[in-house]
């Protein structure tokens, strides 16, 4: 009887197998959609907007960009965490959203390494320091002494309590002895509006996400966030060069998707993914807008993301004392 029952298991077993790989092949039949937790306009949605572009029509189906921004990116990361995983929600994350606020936040609702299946890391973004045109400073050194002797005069736009902005606000602040004030923001696009209108004076984002107004002479760059000046704009000075080189940290994003995606699903995207950041035609639309092309396996990302997140906690620890 108990020979009977397990050929029996193994026949159902077997009769569901060819369904369960046809179904995988048949992945996508209806429209994928990517949640980005930052508003429309941030160099990071105009980039996963492009990547959909290009891939969407070797999937056969839309790819929808679903901005998702709030609470230094906790909204639109939970809401992934808790789409159902069937391969139809994907999610951009970064550095912030997986590194970052498992050490700043006390009751994250959710769990960076339980939640989610990652899939690839895409890129790396070079930040710049910038400030207003109309502010009378043009290097770190003069902004440091107009914020000493105009302690009510400079705010700083970050993406809320416990984001990268606000942990290197309070460092700054002690190291400077200021009193520079956070004004948080869903995104770099309206960080970069903001900041060309005089809202606020002061703003480390994206150097994607100024490309518009610097062009249009309405902010300057004090400084990058990189090992080397830039290219094309080797006037001015990385971090270190300009005295700030005591809290650094290279923003990256990825892919995603909620735990329990089929495995074949995370394969066929990764590989859909790295094929456009390694075309170099997509790698000049990036480089365009400051960013570097970083590609990785799913096994290589999720070991990336478990080193990274275990040095954003030092650099946490760094910014304490200052708070």
């Amino acid at each position: 009887m108990q020979m009977r029952r397990t050929w029996g298991a193994l026949a159902v077993l077997a009769a569901l197998l060819p369904f369960t790989a046809t179904a995988q092949q048949q992945w996508p039949t209806k429209a994928i959609r990517i949640i980005v937790p930052l508003a429309a306009g941030s160099v990071t949605d105009v980039v996963m907007r492009a990547a959909a572009q290009e891939i969407q029509p070797r999937l056969g189906q839309p790819i929808l960009i679903d901005n998702k921004p709030g609470a230094s990116a906790i909204v639109g990361t939970e809401a992934c965490a808790r789409a159902a995983p069937d391969g139809y929600t994907l999610c951009s994350v970064y550095f912030g959203s997986m590194s970052l606020n498992p050490h700043t936040t006390a009751k994250l609702p959710y769990d960076p390494e339980k939640d989610f299946a990652p899939i690839a890391k895409l890129f790396q973004v070079t930040e710049g320091l910038f400030v207003p045109a109309t502010l009378p400073v043009s290097t770190v050194a003069e902004l440091r002494a107009y914020a000493a002797k105009n302690p009510a005069a400079v705010n700083f736009g970050t993406l809320g309590e416990g984001s990268l902005q606000e942990m290197m606000l309070a460092w700054v602040n002690h190291e400077w002895k200021t009193s520079i004030v956070g004004v948080a923001y869903k995104g770099g696009g309206p960080i970069s509006t903001a900041l060309a209108a005089g809202e606020i004076q002061l703003a480390q984002m994206g150097i994607g996400n100024f490309t518009g107004v610097l062009q249009a002479g309405k902010v300057k760059p004090l400084a990058v966030s990189a090992e080397k000046r830039t290219p094309s704009m080797p006037q001015v000075p990385t971090l270190k060069e300009a005295g700030l080189d005591g809290f650094s940290a290279r923003v990256w994003w990825g892919l995603a998707a909620p735990a329990g995606t089929p495995s074949a699903v995370v394969q066929r995207v990764n590989a859909e993914f790295v094929r456009v950041f390694q075309d170099p035609k997509f790698i000049a639309f990036l480089e365009e807008r400051y960013i570097e092309s970083t590609p990785m396996s799913p096994q290589q990302f999720a070991a990336f993301m478990k080193t990274d997140r275990e040095q954003a906690g030092a650099l946490v620890k760094l910014a304490q004392p200052a708070r």
